[in-house]
């Protein structure tokens, strides 16, 4: 695997996120050198469904797209709480149309929805969202891992080991396929 050092992934976390979604992809690129910056919507501790509890290192309203190599959008309520906050669907948006690659698990294409970036894209997702995926204009398919230019996606946390070496790749300039 290729060296991270001196890479900057923007993790977006709000309350009841799917705990293993965000903390393995965490330990995962910071592993490799990378440095993941969460990113909340106030200073206060995100609590994820699980009870992990997670500090945010930034607002979404102290950081620009361009601090950032890579944007993370882990699952659970996390996106739900996330989509109906007008900055963090902003920042979202901005980070897709940057071409820099945007990684999303399980709930987490619900920001991307939001953010109006799914038209004509493929992803996969959560089952319990993929007709909200479909819905958004997105060609929804139901695989471990889906890579349509910069959007990496996967559905549930068995995905994890393809998603975070994916992400890890995608962050290292390594042209990254689905399977």
């Amino acid at each position: 695997m290729a060296e991270l050092s001196g890479k900057r992934v923007a993790m977006l976390l709000a309350n009841n996120f799917e705990d293993v979604e965000a903390t393995d992809p965490k330990r995962y690129l910071e592993e490799r050198g990378a440095e993941v910056v969460v990113i909340g919507l106030n200073r206060e501790p995100i609590t994820g469904k699980k009870g992990t509890t997670i500090q945010p290192d930034k607002t979404v309203d102290e950081v620009t797209v361009d601090e950032f190599d890579m944007l993370v959008i882990p699952g659970g309520g996390s996106p739900e709480n996330l989509r109906i906050d007008d900055r963090a669907v902003e920042f979202t948006r901005r980070f897709v149309e940057s071409g820099k690659p945007v990684a999303a698990i399980c709930h987490g294409p619900q920001l991307l929805i939001s953010a109006n970036v799914l038209r004509g894209r493929t992803v996969t997702c959560v089952n319990k969202i993929r007709d909200d995926v479909k819905n958004a204009g997105a060609n929804y398919v139901d695989e471990p891992l889906v890579i349509d230019g910069n959007l990496i996606t996967s559905r549930v946390p068995a995905d994890l080991p393809q998603f975070d070496e994916a992400i890890a790749k995608a962050l290292a300039g390594v042209p990254v396929h689905g399977d």
